[in-house]
């Protein structure tokens, strides 16, 4: 039987060879063709260059996304990178414990598989879902924070590193996002920094929470006020941009004009705080050296989003205009600024009655016009 097998062989041996170079060219192509020369141009033809630098325009997920949903919000809105979250549970809020949620993490490897072919640049983040979601990461204070980091690089970052940033080539890792209790860590913080660099060879950045200053506290400027803690935060250096969560409260009021809100992040209204948010932004990227880029930008579709616009239901009234002047308004006043390298529109990929922070189609316009 093996002679007759072999005797076959020999004599269709050129049509056996025949095929396995066309098999290879077939490859070549692929390889070469589409996945160099194709992917190459379309992430070249997303770029977006500008008198001002080169920018970041992107999206956040809700955690809930659909795939369909996301690839036309990229579309509509005119978007060149997607913050992509792995969903990271974690029990409690004093947990120093936590997981890769499988099924989250093959979701964001078939989205990321398909944002390859159209050049979509991809923010990769361990997103913390504490006690099933009910609670938020600004709230989370380990109870033994050795432990927790240790977990956090260990259990999370190096495996999306190994599963997803280095095999994906992913354009930046957050290395973490608004740990509000325990961002002062200096020490461990920069050695999560130190590690993901060994590991991965793409950009990195930390996403910071908002914050509020106030010309009448005598405080202001003391080592433990808020921000102060985070403009001498040496994690900053070691990151290749600073992203800010930039849900600042600027004024009292239940609607605002476009002009009255660019006024209010020159000195915010609320409270009389007088908050010049713009010079503590750029002021945290000339300490560091480091553009600062908007990790989350958004604004519920109601009344007084500008007022408290971390909360998604600030009002029972909704105003989709408001929204919508919000985001003109920072587009106003960042747009041209060098030192800003972005930002990323909160929330998309999907939409139902509960989405209060999906951009209205008066605010689709506006972040549609960002950088054009």
């Amino acid at each position: 039987m093996f002679s007759n097998i072999i005797s076959k062989l020999k004599r269709n041996k050129v049509k056996l060879l025949v095929a396995v170079i066309i098999l290879i060219l077939i490859v070549l192509v692929k390889v070469v063709l589409i996945d160099v020369v194709y992917v190459g141009q379309q992430y070249a033809k997303n770029k977006i260059i500008t008198p001002w630098g080169e920018k970041i325009k992107s999206g956040n997920l809700s955690v809930d996304y659909t795939i369909d949903q996301t690839l036309s919000d990229i579309e509509q809105l005119g978007l060149n990178t997607l913050n992509v979250p792995v969903q990271i549970d974690i029990p409690s809020l004093t947990a120093n414990t936590m997981s890769v949620n499988t099924e989250s993490e093959k979701k964001a490897i078939e989205l990321i598989r398909k944002l390859k072919y159209k050049g979509i640049n991809v923010i990769l983040e361990p997103f913390p879902f504490i006690q099933n979601g009910e609670l938020y990461e600004t709230k989370l204070k380990p109870t033994d924070v050795n432990e927790w980091f240790w977990n956090w690089k260990q259990g999370v970052l190096s495996q999306l590193i190994l599963d997803i940033a280095k095999p994906y080539k992913v354009y930046a890792l957050c290395i973490g996002s608004n740990f509000d209790q325990f961002e002062n860590q200096y020490g461990y913080w920069t050695d999560v920094a130190d590690f993901v660099r060994t590991n991965y060879k793409g950009k990195i950045t930390y996403r910071t929470n908002w914050w509020y200053t106030a010309e009448w506290n005598s405080n202001k400027e003391s080592k433990d006020d808020t921000y102060t803690v985070k403009l001498n935060n040496p994690l900053l250096g070691k990151l290749d941009f600073i992203s800010v969560a930039a849900y600042f409260e600027l004024t009292d009021k239940e609607t605002n004009s476009v002009d009255n809100l660019v006024s209010a992040i020159y000195g915010t209204q609320i409270l009389k705080r007088n908050q010049n948010i713009y010079i503590e932004l750029k002021n945290l990227s000339s300490k560091w050296n480091k553009p600062v880029f908007f990790g989350e930008l958004g604004f519920p579709k109601r009344n007084k989003a500008a007022v408290h616009p971390w909360n998604p239901l600030p009002s029972e009234t909704i105003n989709e205009q408001e929204q919508a002047n919000c985001f003109q308004a920072y587009k106003e006043v960042f747009e041209k600024a060098t030192w800003n390298l972005g930002f990323s529109v909160f929330a998309i990929g999907k939409t139902d009655e509960n989405k209060n922070y999906y951009p209205s189609a008066q605010s689709i316009r506006v972040i549609n016009s960002w950088y054009k």
